[in-house]
């Protein structure tokens, strides 16, 4: 996997603005990602849109390296944004995110 170059993040937030553990909605450049903490601080950043009922994923549960879609239960990986539960079968895709030593979150959008 190549480095993506500092140019292409863009800062979203504050650490301090997300969840201790959840999601949160946040428009990058035009694109609306689900930003994500994890149980153990890691935060993802993934498309917002669920691939089966086009939904804001941002409003589902997290467990875990997954984020559960609140309206039938597909759930994707945070790493990959691959489905591990029907009835999504469609990847989202997954950003790059890079935290400051100030506590800035930034994010580097996928094609």
């Amino acid at each position: 996997m190549s480095a993506v170059p500092d140019a292409d993040f863009v800062r979203v937030c504050h650490l301090d603005e997300l969840p201790e553990e959840g999601a949160a909605k946040a428009e990058v450049a035009g694109r609306t990602i689900a930003m994500v903490r994890t149980e153990d601080g890691t935060v993802h950043a993934i498309d917002d849109t669920c691939t089966h009922a086009n939904v804001s994923l941002s409003e589902g549960d997290v467990e875990g390296n997954t984020l559960e879609c609140w309206l039938h239960g597909s759930c994707f990986d945070l790493t990959s944004g691959e489905p591990t539960m029907m009835p999504a079968t469609v990847p989202v895709a997954v950003h790059t995110v890079r935290i400051t030593e100030e506590g800035d979150v930034l994010v580097a959008l996928s094609e």
